[in-house]
């Protein structure tokens, strides 16, 4: 019987348990594990010997990581593929399956993160090219944690090979968001595509398990797949391990059986052991004797997500000139100067302050801390920088939402600065997405949901503000970011500092090809050095010629400060009659400063 033909009979298949776990405690080390194809072929059989032995009906190849993404640089990812599914196959007894593992990009991909849709279908279409050359029966696409980079890998695989897909989605989320009604959202979207299966594998244990089968088995036809951890893991001695005994874990297993998996096994964690133990409980009928139906009500079609109040910038879009200044915070936890300088900037009229993120990789406090901090003690509004640099996937979702809940509502999607440039240049800078994605998941939340689908309680109604520099070297680039920026669910843009009424008129045009409200950034130069080091020393920044000379000129630094609080005022005042609002950038306690542009930009009709 071929595999397609056991799947459409609902017949009860079992599958295999870990192997990089096993590859470690047989003693390779080399990382990834996929490595061992090449480097230790003899391991690598024996461990799939070793499930079939304990009654596994298939097993994985040992390639869940072997695509050009996350193999090292220069491994041939063909021959470690190939092997990987001739080893298996060589040991597989006649009737029994090998499916070609194929896990995700291991970065995030886009729109989210930055890994190109073209660079990920690429590796994953050679991946299952090399399986499908090496004689899988099928496919298992495991531990996706996004379903559209699980649809961007089902059709990669599609394209290559017509051999079934059994296809998984990692769920880590607790009851609350699965009574959302994730997995039946996620079963109904797989169901519309070519796989022979769907289900969930890894995060969680055969009892958190369960609710997942039992509503995805309610939405879908297909057969479902359980692969379930033995529970939850600990660190003991640097190495992640699991408690969980086979005999609890294969009667655990089992009641998915009876919820209606016909395709169970184990992922991390669980060995030959564990399988045996749920062969033993499948083949005795536990499952049919099991069935334990846990009380829980079933999820509504559509559920009732409450409003968010728009923030005061988002009211005033489109409707009132605004200004934001941007403020320094200071190294440290005395923030008393920065809370007298936003009261100052509140009495000439200034409607936001806009509170960076760890700028050059200088360390600041936390810009959520300051932020709630500055908006309690003053009662003026404050626009937020998130950076990607600092925080994984999971870490700027956790802030953003906690942010939100302190009630810092705008924020501004940067990139940010590399770590190595700032004061500690040994810390890793993290990178999961760019700016482009935290716009995404700010819109995702601004609908309810964070990133991988689950419920966050209400429509967050972030103001989700890009930057965007007119005078970068290849603009092209930067309007199609500006561009990905806008589809992505920016509101509003920020632009860099700019010195001329030129590059204010080319800003605003750019923009307002994208249909967005602009805030036009204006930078006072104090004096000759300083337009120096802006000009020569930082990227995306140009300052007029003849800006630079009359700075040049001037016979003190007083001198030159009035030059360029001249120049800044007259382009702010012409901000005023061509944006949405001026982005004012005055130098550190420049209080002053700030004012002297201010009245020019009151002054102007």
């Amino acid at each position: 019987m071929t595999l397609r033909d056991a799947l459409l009979a609902r017949q009860i298949l079992i599958g295999d348990g870990a192997n990089g776990t096993l590859l470690q405690a047989k003693g390779f080390s080399e990382r990834p594990y996929d490595l061992a194809n090449l480097l230790a072929p003899h391991l690598v059989a024996e461990i799939h010997a070793e499930y079939f032995a304990a009654g596994a009906d298939f097993v994985e190849t040992n390639t869940y990581q072997a695509n050009r993404l996350r193999l090292p640089e220069g491994t041939d990812v063909t021959a470690v593929n190939v092997r990987g599914a001739e080893l298996a196959r060589s040991v597989a007894p006649a009737g029994k399956y090998v499916l070609g593992a194929i896990g995700p990009a291991g970065k995030v991909v886009a729109p989210i993160g930055t890994v190109a849709e073209a660079d990920f279908t690429a590796a994953i279409s050679e991946q299952a090219a090399a399986l499908h050359l090496g004689g899988v029966d099928g496919f298992f696409l495991e531990t996706f944690e996004h379903i559209h980079e699980l649809k961007l890998a089902i059709a990669a695989v599609r394209s290559v090979s017509d051999r079934p897909i059994l296809a998984s989605k990692i769920f880590v989320e607790d009851g609350e968001a699965l009574s959302e009604g994730l997995p039946i959202r996620f079963a109904r979207e797989l169901a519309e595509l070519d796989v022979a299966a769907i289900g969930a594998n890894c995060a969680v244990g055969p009892q958190r398990m369960l609710d997942i089968v039992r509503m995805m088995a309610e939405a879908t036809e297909l057969p479902i797949l359980a692969f379930p951890t033995p529970g939850l893991p600990q660190l003991v001695k640097g190495l992640i391990t699991y408690d969980a005994k086979p005999v609890y874990f294969a009667q655990a297993a089992a009641r998915l059986v009876a919820e209606g998996a016909t395709v169970v096994g184990g992922c991390c964690g669980t060995t030959p052991e564990h399988i045996a133990a749920l062969r033993q409980a499948v083949d005795a009928g536990i499952a049919r004797q099991t069935r334990v139906r846990a009380t829980v009500k079933s999820p509504k079609a559509a559920v009732e997500i409450a409003e968010s109040e728009p923030s005061r910038l988002a009211q005033r879009l489109g409707k009132e000139f605004t200004v934001t200044v941007e403020m320094d915070v200071p190294r440290g936890m005395n923030l008393t100067k920065l809370i007298e300088g936003v009261r100052e900037m509140q009495k000439v009229g200034v409607d936001n302050i806009n509170i960076s993120d760890g700028a050059r990789a200088r360390l600041r406090m936390n810009p959520t801390a300051v932020s709630a901090i500055l908006q309690r003690e003053t009662g003026v509004e404050v626009t937020m920088h998130v950076a990607c640099r600092d925080r994984n996937l999971l870490a700027l979702q956790a802030d953003l939402l906690g942010a939100r809940a302190l009630g810092v509502q705008n924020i501004l999607a940067v990139t940010g600065d590399p770590a190595n440039i700032g004061d500690y240049p040994s810390a890793t800078s993290v990178f999961d997405i760019d700016s482009i994605g935290l716009c995404r998941i700010l819109s995702r939340f601004n609908q309810g949901i964070d990133l991988a689908g689950n419920s966050v309680g209400q429509k967050c109604g972030f103001t989700i503000a890009a930057a965007f520099n007119p005078l970068a070297v290849d603009l092209d680039s930067e309007m199609d970011r500006l561009r990905r920026k806008a589809d992505a669910g920016a509101q509003v843009v920020f632009t860099q500092p700019l010195f001329s009424v030129r590059e204010a008129d080319l800003a605003a045009e750019l923009t307002g090809r994208f249909g967005l409200p602009v805030f036009l950034g204006v930078l006072p130069l104090r004096h000759a050095r300083h337009a120096e080091f802006m000009n020569n020393e930082v990227p995306g920044i140009s300052i007029p010629a003849d800006l630079l000379r009359q700075m040049a000129r001037a016979e003190s630094d007083a001198d030159a400060l009035e030059i360029g609080v001249n120049a800044a005022q007259t382009l702010s005042a012409h901000v005023k009659k061509i944006a949405a609002g001026l982005y004012l950038m005055p130098p550190v306690n420049g209080h002053q400063i700030a004012r002297r542009v201010l009245e020019a930009v009151s002054s102007a009709v």
